[in-house]
Parts: structure tokens; C-alpha cells; sequence
């Protein structure tokens, strides 16, 4: 008698374990394999899952397992996406089944399609989708039209991943408008030149793929490329998945979703303004995409190529210790000067409007005379103007003269801001960011009756009336999510800057990133001090990030040795040293500067943290969830020198939709001390949990690793 066939499934539960099923090759057509596939019994329901182990034996009897019920019409996961995705589970506590199905298309999840997914369709729809690219492409810069800075960067790249099977991580930092994308980009249709070859191409965000598609397009026009992430409907992700994990797809490009796709022919893998924040994943498993595409790399041994003109303090200390590659772009492509930098010190009188004042607009200015004389002569110039603040909205909180009261979110502990009648709401309505709750604007005080309410702060729709009111013959167009969700999209917004239909650009930092403007002459900051005095350690390292991408948009198309742009930056406090760096386009001397603090208050890169979150209905309970559980590491004897557990805290925002944060933060000298406790911490608190809840005190819990805000 033959023996059975058992295989081990893993499902998209917070469960540790996987689950054993009969496996009856003749129904299912083949034999099984790690990697495959399925949907399995569970419970009153079916689930798809991933076969993690082939065997002829299990623990339970025999004859009362379920049988695998369905197998899918796809290929194994490769040997190497499994390893990738195992590392990640591990890596960041995280239950295999819930690390693995998420990366799988919704498309692909629902086995009542697997018989209906027809392969002419998928053929049908790259067709279509390449020829609408194809009238578009743009941007195309071969080896021989790069300056010498470039092919000298191009070079080094080249002679770092000459061997192959070898890894290889490289940094490489140019200043923004230096042709970083032009260079990787060369270098990527060398590595293309094994016909199955395959390259992931990493973005930080959605907004910033169509422009980088076109792009590839016109370097690849014959190369098959697909795009990966949330803004593609389902059908086409589940589509362009298929055509990366079977190896159709040779340019895999997409944003951090995409650095778990199965890709067998991986060569090589580029990440884009790798300092990015977007990176990180901020739900489920809290990984970051730009470090598991170097361990990837390194696993698979092939060259990783991180691109940034402000790289993170890790990779940056990375290169500098000689463990990448530092390679340099330090001059504009079209050898254009960097754009001047002004401090508006907003605590000048000088700086103000005072009475009399020719323009000076009828109610209090958000803006500065100073930077409204500046945008007065861009506009005489016939260049583009760019102003950032960093909040959407009219105003974040709506305050009652006459008594204490302010526009307070029921559900959170953070306030409602108020939201202009526009594209996505018929009336005014205060909305909270944090829970999405949203109401009407009331017309009177809620506690004391007065009528007068008033606005405090600014966001990006009272900037954009302010301007239309100083300005009234400019052409003014705001760009931020609302405004992209509304009748145009956020491609067609960007293309109307590009194309010159617009005078003055209102946004948030969704117009500070990686766009090659071509017209804007000026870029104006407002309210730089937001993130300069904050309780996160890393705040100073964004803002600076931040003001250098933005000041980049600015004279890109400025003839050689010509200065052709300005950044004004309105701050109370100009003498704040990410102001001073910036004065001088000082990256390097910013980035040696934080790392001096980093290193003497002993905080990453120079050690390594975990948080471990709690939500409960009430915040004491929260916090007793996490001191107990810091007690018990100290009875377990997790105290080791090396180690610090703190004791916990409310999180920055308390209260978010009625339920109640804390959080307690682990913190280690080495990552295997923290992969120790946090192993510990992960079965200590599993013991006493259905899932991720606590069955005692009903408090949900989850571990992050390598947390990106605190």
C-alpha cells in the first residue's frame, strides 16, 4: 500500500504553526511541492494557503486529516522567495501564514477565479497596457549623451558587479538633478542583456512610478515590464504578479509591496530615494522593503544599487564603513548650480507686512513679505513657483474665542481639521486624519453658544486662498491626496505642472519628491519648524531630507555654471543646525553631524530597537499589559548588559477610534540580543493569546521590529 502524502499549509492567521492535509495527486493533476499554491478546509471555511513541507508522515492520525482541496494554476514559490519569506517572518515575529498570503493578489486568493483566469486575457492586457505606455514614453539618455560625472558613476557600478553571483550593495549619492535615475538606469540595460534576466525596481511611492514608468519604457521599449502597487486595480496587480513570479516579466517595478514578489530570474535590484520613509510598512508585518531587498541581494549573491541624494544615516554609515559601495554624483547633469538658499526668519519685523504695505493682502498673511516679493518677481520671470506645507486640509483645529473649546475628535486623542466644500465633500466638514471620522462644521460653539469660531493654523487650502487672493491672475493648483482623489488623479495633476498650465503649486510633500520639474524657478517652505523640536530622534534627519528634495525642484534646467533657482524657508529658528547644512547643500556634513549625536546617546545605527505595541479600550490597561510583561523578562533573566527595557508609555497619539496605545520600546546592542528577547517575547506572550489578543485581559499586542517612529 502506498504510503499517503501529507503536506503542511500555512494560512493568513496569527498562527505559529502550520496545519497538516491528505495531498491526492491524481484529483489535484500533480505531485506537490514547497511553494505550491492551494486552498484547504479550515474550520466552517476554506482559505488559500502555501505548502511549507512534503512528507508521508503527521503527528495527528492519518485518518481524520482534510484533504487539500484545490491546487492553483501557478508555479511553485522559487526556493529563493521562500527563503526571503521565511527571513521576513522571523525577522520581524510575524507568523509565516500571515507574512506569505498577503504578497499573493487578491486575484489570486479567491479560488472560484482560478478556473476563469484565462491566459489570453493576461496576454490581451499586457498587450494593451504596453501600447498605452509606449505613446508616452519620454526621458530616454543614452551612455554616450551622460556627462563625464555620470559615465564615471556608471563605470564604478559596472566594475562593482562584474562577478557574478557575487553580492554587491552600492550607494549611490548625487546631488538632486544630478541624473542618478540616468546612470542605474544604463546600468540596468547591461544587466538585461541576459535574455531571462530580471530586475526589481524600487519606488517609494505610488505618485512617483508613472513618471519612472515612461522612463523605463523609453530605455526598454522590448523589454517586458510590469508595475506593482496599491493604485493598480486588482485585476492588473494580479495580472502583473503572475507575469513577474512565472518570469515573463523582465522590469518588475513597484513600491514596497513588490520586494516580496517571487521573481526566479532575479539579477539585480534597484531602490530608489532608499532613505524613504514609505519603505517601511506601517500595518501587518511591519517590514521595511529597502532592507529585505538587501538581504535578498544578498542572499540570491547579485548587485543591489541604493540611490538617494540624502541617504539614510544606516546606509550612509554603511558606505563610510566601506561595507557598500560609495559612489558620487556631485554636479547637476545639465551642469546647472544648486538653487540659493534663504533663511525667512519669521520673527523679524522686516519679514512682515506692516500697514500701508503696497499688496499686503487684507487679512493676516500666512506668507511673508519677504517670500511674496520673491514670488511676485518668479511669476514676472515666467517661471513656476512651489509652495510647501506640509498638512492638507484649511486649518488643523477649530478653536471658540469666548471659552477653551476646540474642535477635539471623540474617538482620538488628537483634534478634527477643518475641510473646504471641494472635490470630495459638497460642505465643510471637520475630519479627523487619524480615525477618518467626519462631521459638519458647527455654527455655533458646542459648549457655550458663541458664534465665533475661529481658524487656527494653516494647511494647504487656506495657503491655496491666500495665494488666489494675492495673486489673482495666477494660475493655482493645489496637490495633495484630497485633491488627488477628487476629478483629476494624481498623474494629471503632476502633468499640468509639466506642461506649464500652472503658475503656482500649493502642496504637501507629495511635490517634493523626485520629480523633474522643468519650469520652477522658486520653492517656498512654510512652517519648517513643525518637525523641528520633536519627541521622534529621527525628525531632524526627515525635515533635512525633506528641504534638500524639495530645494531640488528648483532651476533644473538651469544652463551650465548658471544659478537659476531659489528655496525660501520660513523658520523662527535659522540658526537650527538642518537650516545651516542646508545653507551650504552640506549633506555630508549634516549626515556626520547626526551621527556624532546618534553615537553618543547610543541610538540607531548604534544600536537596534522594538516595539512592542498594546491596545486595549482603557490606557491603563495597556500599560499594566506591557509592565507585566516587563516584569517577566526580568524574572527570565532577560537584563543582560546590553539590553534596556523600558518601562511603557502612551504612544504620541494616545486614542485612535476609541481604542487606547501603549507601548513599550526594547532596546539592544546587537540584533541577535534583540532577536533573542523578542523570540522570547513572542512566546511568552502566544501562551496566553487567541491570535495577537490576549485571552485575560483582552488587550491586542503586536511586535515591530526596527521601528521607523517612536
Amino acid at each position: 500500500m502506498a504510503l499517503p502524502i501529507v503536506v503542511q499549509v500555512v494560512v493568513d492567521k496569527p498562527l505559529a504553526q502550520g496545519f497538516d492535509y491528505l495531498w491526492d495527486s491524481e484529483r489535484l493533476g500533480e505531485a506537490p511541492q514547497t511553494g505550491h499554491v492551494v486552498e484547504v478546509p479550515f474550520g466552517r471555511s476554506s482559505l488559500v494557503g502555501i505548502v511549507i513541507k512534503v512528507s508521508t508522515h503527521s503527528d495527528f492520525e492519518i485518518d481524520k486529516l482534510k484533504s487539500v482541496t484545490k491546487l492553483a494554476p501557478l508555479p511553485a514559490f522559487d526556493p529563493a522567495a521562500l527563503r526571503l519569506i521565511n527571513f521576513a517572518s522571523q525577522y520581524y515575529i510575524h507568523a509565516l501564514g500571515e507574512t506569505i498570503i498577503p504578497t499573493i493578489p487578491q486575484m489570486w486568493k479567491k479560488s472560484e477565479n482560478w478556473e476563469k483566469i484565462p491566459k489570453k486575457l493576461i496576454a490581451t492586457e499586457e498587450k494593451k497596457k504596453k501600447k498605452s505606455l509606449e505613446e508616452k514614453s519620454e526621458g530616454f539618455i543614452s551612455e554616450a549623451e551622460l556627462n563625464r560625472e555620470q559615465r564615471q558613476a556608471l563605470e564604478k557600478i559596472r566594475h562593482s558587479s562584474s562577478n557574478k553571483n557575487e553580492f554587491k550593495a552600492m550607494l549611490l549619492q548625487g546631488q538632486t538633478g544630478s541624473g542618478k535615475t540616468a546612470v542605474f538606469l544604463n546600468w540596468i540595460r547591461e544587466v538585461l542583456n541576459d535574455g531571462s534576466a530580471q530586475v526589481l525596481l524600487l519606488v517609494p511611492e505610488i505618485n512617483l512610478t508613472p513618471q519612472l514608468e515612461r522612463r523605463v519604457r523609453a530605455y526598454f521599449p522590448e523589454k517586458k515590464m510590469v508595475v506593482l502597487h496599491s493604485g493598480v486595480t486588482e485585476k492588473e496587480r494580479g495580472i502583473a504578479w503572475y507575469k513577474a513570479m512565472t518570469g515573463k516579466a523582465q522590469i518588475i517595478l513597484g513600491t514596497r509591496l513588490a520586494a516580496l514578489t517571487p521573481l526566479p530570474n532575479l539579477r539585480a535590484i534597484v531602490v530608489d530615494e532608499e532613505h524613504d520613509p514609505s519603505y517601511k510598512q506601517q500595518d501587518g508585518i511591519r517590514y521595511s522593503a529597502r532592507d529585505l531587498a538587501i538581504w535578498r541581494a544578498h542572499d540570491v549573491r547579485l548587485p543591489i544599487l541604493l540611490s538617494s541624494a540624502t541617504p539614510s544615516l544606516e546606509t550612509w554609515t554603511a558606505a563610510k564603513a566601506g561595507r557598500y559601495e560609495h559612489i558620487r554624483l556631485d554636479q547637476r547633469a545639465q551642469g546647472a548650480g544648486l538653487p540659493r538658499v534663504h533663511l525667512i526668519n519669521t520673527r523679524d519685523p522686516q519679514n512682515q507686512y506692516s500697514p500701508g504695505d503696497a499688496g499686503k493682502p487684507k487679512d493676516k498673511s500666512p506668507i511673508t513679505k519677504t517670500l511674496a516679493n520673491a514670488i511676485s518677481k518668479n511669476l514676472e520671470d515666467k517661471k513656476q513657483s512651489l509652495v510647501l506645507i506640509n498638512r492638507r486640509g484649511y486649518a488643523p483645529v477649530l478653536s471658540c474665542n469666548a471659552c477653551t473649546w476646540l474642535s477635539k475628535c471623540q474617538q482620538c486623542s488628537s483634534y478634527m481639521v477643518v475641510h473646504k466644500a471641494g472635490a470630495l465633500t459638497k460642505k465643510s466638514v471637520l475630519s479627523c486624519h487619524h480615525c477618518g471620522l467626519a462631521k459638519p462644521i458647527p455654527s455655533h460653539c458646542p459648549d457655550c453658544g458663541n458664534a465665533d469660531l475661529k481658524t487656527l493654523g494653516q494647511g494647504t487650502q487656506k495657503i491655496e486662498d491666500a495665494i488666489e487672493e494675492m495673486w489673482p491672475a495666477a494660475r493655482v493648483l493645489r496637490v495633495d491626496t484630497d485633491a488627488s482623489r477628487g476629478s483629476k488623479g494624481t498623474e494629471e495633476l503632476f502633468q499640468e505642472i509639466h506642461q506649464g498650465k500652472v503658475d503656482i503649486v500649493v502642496g504637501t510633500q507629495m511635490i517634493a519628491k523626485g520629480h523633474d520639474y522643468q519650469n520652477i524657478g522658486l520653492v517656498g517652505v512654510l512652517d519648517a519648524d513643525g518637525r523641528l523640536f520633536s519627541q521622534d530622534f529621527r525628525a531632524a534627519e526627515r525635515l533635512f531630507a525633506q528641504l534638500v528634495q524639495v530645494a531640488g525642484r528648483a532651476g533644473r534646467a538651469g544652463k551650465e555654471g548658471q544659478v537659476s533657482g531659489d528655496i525660501y524657508i520660513e523658520t523662527q529658528y535659522p540658526e537650527a543646525a538642518v537650516f545651516q547644512y542646508l545653507l551650504r547643500h552640506d549633506v555630508d556634513g549634516f549626515l556626520s553631524h547626526t551621527t556624532n549625536e546618534r553615537q553618543e546617546a547610543g541610538l540607531p545605527p548604534f544600536s537596534h530597537q522594538a516595539l512592542v505595541h498594546a491596545e486595549a479600550k482603557n490606557l491603563d490597561k495597556a500599560i499594566q499589559f506591557l509592565s507585566a510583561l516587563k516584569g517577566r523578562l526580568k524574572l527570565q533573566g532577560h537584563t543582560s548588559a546590553g539590553l534596556r527595557v523600558y518601562d511603557p508609555v502612551p504612544k504620541p497619539v494616545m486614542r485612535v477610534a476609541g481604542t487606547e496605545r501603549a507601548q513599550l520600546v526594547i532596546e539592544a546592542d546587537s540584533r541577535k540580543q534583540l532577536q533573542e528577547v523578542l523570540e522570547a517575547v513572542d512566546r511568552e506572550l502566544r501562551a496566553n493569546s487567541q491570535g495577537r489578543i490576549s485571552k485575560t485581559t483582552r488587550v491586542r499586542w503586536l511586535i515591530e521590529r526596527d521601528p521607523i517612529a517612536i
